[in-house]
C-alpha cells in the first residue's frame, strides 16, 4: 500500500477530512479529533491507534518488529507507527485504520461523530 493509497483509504471513511497542523505533515481527522497521522507523502508510515493502551498495542510490535514501533510522545496512549509498502499486508493496515477511526470515533460527544 503506498501513501496516497492510505490517505485515500482513511479519506474515504464517513466524516473523515484531512489537515495539516504542522506545515508539511498531512493527517487525517474526524470531527476535530485526529485517528491517522501520514506526516509528508515522501514517509511511508501511518500513526494509528493500535489499542487502549501501550500492551495491547504491543502486540503489532512482537508481530512485525521490522515495520512497527511505537508512536513518537503519543505512544504510551497505544499509538504505534506501522510502516507502509512492507511486511504488514495490506489488509492488516486496512483494519488497523478502521480500529483506529472507530476508537476516536467512540470518545468523541455524539454531537462530533459522523452519521453513518
Amino acid at each position: 500500500m503506498t501513501w496516497a493509497e492510505m490517505l485515500a483509504y482513511c479519506l474515504a471513511k464517513p466524516g473523515a477530512w484531512q489537515d495539516e497542523p504542522w506545515e508539511g505533515d498531512v493527517v487525517v481527522k474526524v470531527g476535530p479529533k485526529i485517528f491517522a497521522f501520514l506526516g509528508q507523502e515522501s514517509r511511508s508510515s501511518v500513526g494509528l491507534k493500535c489499542g487502549p493502551n501501550r500492551e495491547v498495542a504491543d502486540e503489532w510490535l512482537h508481530r512485525f518488529p521490522d515495520d512497527a514501533s511505537a508512536l513518537a510522545y503519543i505512544g504510551r496512549s497505544g499509538w504505534n507507527s506501522l510502516r507502509l509498502g512492507a511486511g504488514i499486508p495490506d489488509d492488516e493496515l486496512r483494519e488497523a485504520v478502521d480500529a483506529s477511526y472507530s476508537a476516536v470515533v467512540a470518545k468523541l460527544p455524539k454531537r462530533d461523530r459522523p452519521t453513518p
